[in-house]
């Protein structure tokens, strides 16, 4: 028995490595793909009504202001 014995994987272990590279291509293809995905969303400010709308949700408003608010928004 030989010291290089162990590295004569056959057609099973050539296999298996392949598995194991098209894994971690495929791992680092989703978080590349994920990464880019979440640039692209660009920040858009929240319009002078939707402020409104959570302004009134949280109760800072009443009705009336909200509507009047609304009024000269629109």
């Amino acid at each position: 028995m030989h010291w290089y014995d162990h590295m004569n994987w056959g057609w099973g272990g050539g296999l298996m490595m392949i598995l194991w590279i098209l894994v971690i291509a495929a791992l680092i293809f989703w978080i590349v793909r994920a990464i880019q995905r979440n640039g692209n969303q660009q920040y858009q400010p929240e319009s002078a009504i939707d402020i409104l709308k959570k302004r009134y949700a949280r109760g800072e408003i009443s009705k009336e202001e909200f509507e009047e608010r609304k009024k000269n928004l629109l």
